[in-house]
């Protein structure tokens, strides 16, 4: 049976939240030989993706999208023990996100993915402040700073952290990558708000992030004066900012 199969098996006790049906449809699917890697990436991912579509569209209710998160949540804990961790390559993320259940869930599928990968991860989760990101980028020197998840109201937020990281310079190598989130419904929006890389779900940024070469820093001529950059609003971002 393909991963498809279980995805579609998955969504009917998922959403209505019949835990043990759930998991009863993934140990089927290891049973049948799919691997963790491929149970995360074609079965719980995409019916992840397929609940918030719904809640979004109004099909679900609140109570529903939430258990289904909760349950998606149960399901991702479970398969990460089973998780081999490839040989490490050398090389460090920081992941955070937006607040909430969901955006929590695909974070923290990504950490898993990227640390059977062979990066080291550092998950800090949401809601966490702008100058202790800023702090935890200039000591640990991470590779990629992933953001996950973003929702409209928090894309002018990704914005000042970004301009504050590039502001400060402590690791100007550094590549940003955006995620999930309205970032994955309105295109271009990425670039708008200075990222780096953007991925639209966890299989594309470990692709994206493995070729990914350090950042080229700004370069600065020791006494120039900096240059004034006008402030103008991109289009789409202007938009969620009214």
């Amino acid at each position: 049976m393909s991963a498809e199969r279980h995805f579609q098996r998955l969504m009917i006790p998922l959403v209505a939240g019949r835990r043990q049906e759930c998991r009863d449809v993934l140990e089927e699917a290891m049973n049948e030989g799919l691997e963790v890697r491929q149970v995360y990436r074609s079965v719980i991912w995409p019916a992840m993706e397929h609940v918030a579509q719904m809640y979004r569209e109004d099909r679900i209710s609140l109570a529903a999208e939430h258990m289904a998160v909760r349950i998606s949540r149960c399901l991702a804990d479970q398969l990460q023990a089973k998780l081999q961790r490839g040989t490490e390559n050398g090389k460090r993320m920081l992941l955070t996100c937006a607040e909430g259940e969901p955006e929590e869930l695909g974070a923290q599928m990504c950490a898993d993915l990227f640390e059977a990968d062979g990066w080291d991860v550092y998950f800090v989760g949401g809601g966490v402040p702008d100058d202790e990101i800023l702090e935890l980028v200039g000591r640990l020197r991470p590779d990629i700073l992933m953001i996950f998840g973003t929702q409209p109201a928090g894309v002018p937020g990704v914005r000042r952290l970004i301009d504050l990281i590039r502001e400060v310079g402590s690791n100007p190598t550094m590549n940003i990558m955006i995620s999930g989130g309205v970032f994955n419904r309105a295109e271009g929006l990425w670039k708008e708000v200075n990222a780096d890389l953007f991925a639209p779900n966890a299989g594309e940024a470990l692709k994206i992030a493995a070729t990914a070469a350090p950042r080229k820093p700004e370069i600065r001529i020791p006494g120039a004066p900096k240059k004034r950059r006008r402030r103008r609003r991109p289009p789409l971002l202007a938009q969620l900012e009214a």
